[in-house]
């Protein structure tokens, strides 16, 4: 038996930027004279952080997730470092290579295993259709 989950159109469910306001003006009134540094630094921010409560769930998980790029990009970086020069840029695609290919401590991998990353490619060849190739 095979079961599907329907896409649900987009306004089938309330906004999430609108729900998270009204909490974030629940969570204000409650501790604004406790942390008004952090009520001030939130509503100076919010601008840039609604446009990402738009997108999918599933993208907002892959987003916010980004740990594993940020791993990947500081072994990078420790990796020329450490080898200071490189003669070619052949030379340098092998140790980055090397780098990737390298286990972590515990046995994994650098790369790790992203969850969720089918439901969030569906998310967003949804919304982006014209612009994603598979």
């Amino acid at each position: 038996m095979e079961h599907r989950r329907e896409a649900t159109p987009p306004d089938a469910h309330p906004q999430v930027s609108s729900i998270a306001q009204a909490r974030f003006d629940a969570f204000a009134t409650e501790f604004g004279d406790q942390y008004p540094a952090v009520i001030r630094l939130w509503r100076t921010s919010w601008p840039q952080f609604v446009p990402f409560l738009d997108y999918d769930h599933e993208v907002r998980k892959v987003l916010y997730t980004t740990n594993i790029i940020e791993s990947l990009n500081a072994r990078f970086r420790q990796a020329a470092r450490r080898r200071g020069h490189f003669p070619t840029e052949q030379a340098a695609m092998k140790v980055l290579y090397l780098v990737v290919q390298q286990k972590c401590r515990g046995g994994g991998s650098i790369t790790g295993r992203v969850y969720g990353w089918a439901e969030a490619l569906n998310a967003l060849v949804l919304a982006y259709g014209d612009r994603i190739t598979i």
